[in-house]
């Protein structure tokens, strides 16, 4: 019997079970923290709850959190993760860190890159994460375990760095550091098109959401679409208030279908008309991605029609200068070509911001970790046949 993962379930129905054992109310709250703020990988980890209790739940739910199976860390401090599932599928999540280009306010301090699929099936002619094709969907804790497992990497590392400081006092505990909030802010931007498994990514983002889960401010957790609209006006109706970001990479149906196909099912139009009611709905500003692709979507006369749509929708522009992905034949504008394209933007009244991004040395854009150690593996198992 496949068990239910405990995290993939919510608060109510975890509470429901409990009583349903006869066990006293507190127990709820005791049992959240473990699973949250103190982001326990094992039963055994509880010690405030009885061994019998602990027993059931064992019997009952799964508890995982994604293994690490590399991180890569580069020189500006970013760091990509890339995580084995149960199922033996892989997966990536970036840790940015402070800047006030990303999303959020300008003193944030991390924020993280989460997946929401592995693999994508939505083909970006620009983009890794769907270079082999779409596999499944994350599950609720899948998609969560992502910000638990990164803080328990920082939790270690920084445990490591006290018991090897001569310096620091025995009384100093590293517990501390395994308490401390490290993800400041969430952007599902990852691997996989994030609406296309809109109901477990909204389980997941309540989640992190609540107080009693990761008390993540709505306001600070960004979901990213290549233009879903049936699900931008789902997003729009729902009442918590996380952010939107489109990423767009086109400023005209000519130029966006050929980098995207999903604007053959949804052109600009339409999008701008989801995008439109997403605002009114919700009365906050949009965030249009760009990726600036050299001699693809970066001459200037995509300047004023991106100026007139994010005009009308309200949205502020993110520009990007293309990661390079290894297998395609993109490449990235000058730097010179990327800040005159955002000088052009903002002398038509849009709020511009231009990310000369971060990990560009550690293969830092979606899906290309994963794919070269999936490639890799594949490479050795067809060896050794």
């Amino acid at each position: 019997m496949v068990l239910t993962d405990i995290r993939s379930e919510s608060k109510d129905s975890v509470a429901a079970t409990l009583a349903s054992w006869s066990q006293p109310g507190y127990r709820v709250a005791q049992l959240l923290e473990w699973l949250y703020p103190r982001r326990a990988a094992s039963w055994d980890e509880m010690t405030n709850l009885p061994k019998a209790l602990r027993e059931r739940l064992a019997s009952s739910y799964s508890l995982e959190i994604p293994t690490l199976v590399q991180r890569q860390g580069a020189r500006d401090t970013t760091r990509k993760y890339l995580w084995r599932l149960s199922d033996g599928s892989l997966i990536e999540s970036v840790l940015i860190p402070a800047n006030p280009a990303l999303y959020g306010e300008a003193s944030d301090r991390h924020t993280l890159c989460i997946s929401t699929q592995v693999g994508c099936a939505y083909g970006c002619r620009f983009c890794a994460s769907g270079l082999d094709g779409w596999k499944r969907n994350l599950l609720p804790h899948e998609i969560l375990g992502q910000v638990l497992a990164v803080e328990r990497t920082v939790a270690s590392e920084a445990k490591e760095v006290v018991d090897s400081s001569a310096n620091t006092p025995a009384s100093v505990s590293a517990n501390a550091a395994s308490q401390e909030r490290v993800v400041n802010n969430i952007v599902v931007m990852g691997m996989g098109e994030p609406m296309a498994n809109y109901d477990n990514l909204l389980t997941a983002l309540r989640v992190l959401n609540a107080p009693w889960g990761g008390n993540i401010g709505a306001r600070k957790i960004t979901i990213s679409t290549s233009g879903l609209v049936p699900q931008i006006r789902s997003l729009a109706d729902d009442p918590i208030q996380f952010r939107l970001a489109i990423s767009l990479h086109g400023a005209t149906d000519e130029v966006r279908s050929k980098i995207m196909p999903v604007n053959r099912k949804y052109p600009l139009e339409e999008l701008a008309a989801a995008c439109q009611y997403y605002q009114d709905r919700k009365g906050r500003m949009l965030t249009f991605e760009f990726i600036l692709i050299a001699g693809i979507n970066d001459d200037l006369d995509q300047v004023a029609p991106l100026a007139e749509l994010a005009r009308r929708v309200h949205a502020k522009v993110n520009l990007i200068p293309y990661n390079t992905v290894e297998g395609l034949p993109w490449t990235r504008p000058s730097e010179e070509h990327c800040q005159r394209f955002a000088r052009n933007l903002e002398s038509e009244g849009v709020t511009t911001t231009l990310r000369l991004e971060k990990g560009h040395d550690i293969d830092a854009a979606c899906g290309q970790l994963r794919l070269k150690t999936e490639r890799e593996l594949a490479g050795l198992s067809a060896g050794s046949n």
